[in-house]
């Protein structure tokens, strides 16, 4: 046996890092309300706006929607490219995924499945009467609970926490990248970028095998 075999936890944003687009503005574009809520989205990305602030902001012009809208946006998400090959080559090795994401479960759950990704924390989008009340369930998914889940999740699997990574483009995923082992920043704002161990600047997440080793 292998006594020098280290278990690594991955633990990618979702919005623009896993995925290319952002879910939110997906679902805003059925309602009519896209403008207003890339608005909010960029203020949140830049770090001018709290994130739960932003979220509940945005949250709040999708209500009326109908439910049968986050069937159709499941269907135009489309994974960012070396998303599913990475989960595969870690999985392979032995090594563990989790995603985070300001987004949410409603958008995500298909793709966690089909992937098998090991863990996940999102935000919930609350539906009464097949349609879109226009409010989140439970506590927001915000850049404080993304590291909480790193650590959650790290403890589940028994990795240490010098051996997690953490990849995310926006303001939100600092407080995880500041305590993981490696943190990969991913065609992200300058802030993001700035505090990265590693930077990747291309539509695609090929690279991120290279640069952890696996």
């Amino acid at each position: 046996m292998n006594m020098s075999f280290q278990k690594r936890l991955v633990q990618l944003d979702v919005d623009s890092t896993f995925i290319q687009q952002e879910a939110i503005e997906l679902l805003a574009a059925k309602a009519g309300v896209l403008e207003e809520v890339a608005r909010v989205t960029d203020e949140a990305m830049r770090g001018e706006l709290d994130f739960a602030q932003s979220l509940h902001a945005r949250v709040a012009l999708l209500r009326g929607l109908d439910e049968d809208a986050i069937q159709q946006v499941q269907k135009e998400i489309r994974l960012t490219d070396g998303a599913a090959d990475l989960v595969a080559l870690l999985h392979e090795k032995g090594h563990y995924v989790s995603l985070v994401s300001g987004g949410f479960t409603n958008v995500l759950q298909p793709i966690v499945e089909e992937l098998k990704v090991d863990f996940y924390r999102a935000n919930t989008l609350e539906i009464k009467d097949g349609k879109l009340t226009g409010k989140v369930l439970g506590e927001i998914v915000d850049r404080a609970a993304k590291a909480k889940a790193l650590r959650e999740f790290a403890q589940k699997c028994s990795v240490d926490l010098v051996d997690t990574v953490a990849i995310g483009d926006g303001a939100n995923d600092l407080d995880m990248m500041a305590i993981a082992g490696i943190s990969i920043a991913f065609n992200a704002k300058p802030i993001v970028e700035a505090a990265a161990d590693y930077s990747i600047k291309e539509p695609s997440l090929r690279s991120v095998a290279q640069l952890i080793n696996l």
